[in-house]
């Protein structure tokens, strides 16, 4: 039958139901009209009479309980969620889950527990899996008493992980075959955001810290025995101001570190010509290169090679990356600046000669406040946060920064575009 003739019988099922259900309203409109008509009223009076009745058995009948379960909910039982089992929806979870036994073995792990602690065999003992004391204690005084608990817990082998972890009684029978369910809610990122938010404030606040009290320091000695020392004040007043005109740097760094964040979901849409903006960057770092007698040498293609991306952010890259060749490569005289395209993508690439860079201290550059020798950052004004900026732009972009260094034979700094969309 098709669905229009299953519709008409239920149309025809549900019109003889509500015609049952008004059976004595019915009865009693016909009874009524019959007695009009018998009375010899006129037709206009009988016509009226009839559809008077008719009208209220329409309303009275509309008022009447439906019957009809058209609009009943599927039962939950019929449901497509409630045919599968619990150990189906538990192996799709991400989160670790084990049930275990009230002597203590395990009955189940699903596959994100196992892959997070290792094997875990039904029938093995889940304390010797985890062995840690606030463990421990956490599942045997949820045995002792059935009321859920959490507690933070953190795995520090192959890799440091942190986990919530809660423990609930599945049953409330109260017998010897209780069940109990283990969960850990994974907490590494937001323990490492946490720790990256007071490495961030410990830093900023260290370097601000101590140009203020340099200045605190000579304020009050200008105050006090030097009042009347024209030389002493002289030299005082130009450390107080190249300790402010640090300040300053290192304020706008993170401003600038604080709105490419803000920016960081924002999608780059423009076309911007990289062999424009590395000629730009050259000529405006020559100056800065010519005072540490540095050479600034080009080996870029024919343009114009395009990528997606922020003209100015672009800039600011390269112009941070050329500065740290100019200053920590200051000994090796020249740095050169590439910049090719092939099939793979496009790259540019900042190259000096200087003293290198320890293997050690490669994977960390780009953190915030580090420095591989502190005394030289400071001494060539910087702040810390130059390769940090580059590396939130660079991920805003789509692309991504290569370090290569030899010690005594200098560094190269190579940013990485993928192919472009045309």
């Amino acid at each position: 039958m098709s669905i229009w003739g299953q519709e008409g019988s239920g149309l025809r099922r549900r019109a003889l139901e509500q015609i049952i259900r008004a059976r004595y309203i019915l009865g009693a409109a016909a009874f009524l009209t019959a007695l009009v008509l018998n009375a010899g009223a006129s037709s206009w009076l009988s016509f009226a009479v009839l559809m008077f009745v008719l009208l209220a058995v329409v309303i009275l009948s509309a008022s009447l309980p439906r019957s009809d379960n058209q609009n009943a909910p599927v039962p939950a039982s019929n449901t497509a969620i409630f045919r599968l089992s619990g150990q189906q929806l538990a192996e799709q979870l991400p989160d670790p889950l084990i049930v275990f036994h009230h002597d203590g073995t395990i009955l189940y792990a699903n596959p994100a527990a196992e892959g997070a602690f290792g094997a875990l065999t039904s029938g093995g003992t889940l304390l010797m899996h985890f062995r840690a004391p606030e463990m421990q204690v956490l599942v045997q005084s949820v045995m002792a008493d059935g009321v859920a608990r959490s507690v933070d817990y953190s795995e520090r082998v192959p890799v440091e992980r942190w986990y919530r972890a809660t423990v609930l009684l599945l049953d409330q029978t109260g017998g010897a075959d209780r069940q109990y369910l283990l969960s850990f809610r994974d907490l590494t990122e937001a323990h490492r955001l946490e720790r990256m938010r007071s490495d961030f404030v410990a830093n900023a606040s260290h370097e601000l810290r101590t140009p203020l009290a340099s200045l605190s320091g000579f304020i009050e000695t200008l105050r006090g025995p030097a009042r009347n020392d024209e030389a002493a004040r002289d030299n005082f007043l130009e450390i107080m101001q190249k300790q402010a005109e640090r300040m300053a740097r290192l304020i706008d760094d993170l401003l600038s570190l604080s709105r490419i964040e803000m920016k960081a979901h924002i999608a780059v849409k423009d076309q911007v010509d990289l062999t424009t903006v590395l000629n730009h960057v050259a000529d405006s770092m020559r100056p800065l290169a010519a005072g540490l007698d540095v050479v600034i040498e080009q080996d870029i293609d024919p343009g114009p090679i395009k990528v997606l991306g922020d003209r100015d952010e672009l800039t600011q890259v390269f112009q941070n990356l050329v500065e740290n060749a100019c200053k920590y490569g200051q000994s090796g005289k020249r740095i050169i600046i590439d910049l090719k395209q092939n099939s793979e993508g496009v790259r540019a690439t900042v190259q000096d000669f200087g003293p290198g860079i320890p293997d050690e201290h490669i994977p960390r550059l780009t953190e915030r406040f580090y420095r591989v020798n502190v005394e030289t950052s400071r001494a060539q004004k910087g702040t810390g946060l130059g390769l940090a900026i580059v590396k939130h732009i660079l991920t805003r972009h789509r692309a991504r920064l290569i370090v290569r260094s030899r010690v005594g034979e200098g560094s190269s700094f190579t940013v990485v575009f993928g192919p472009q969309r045309t």
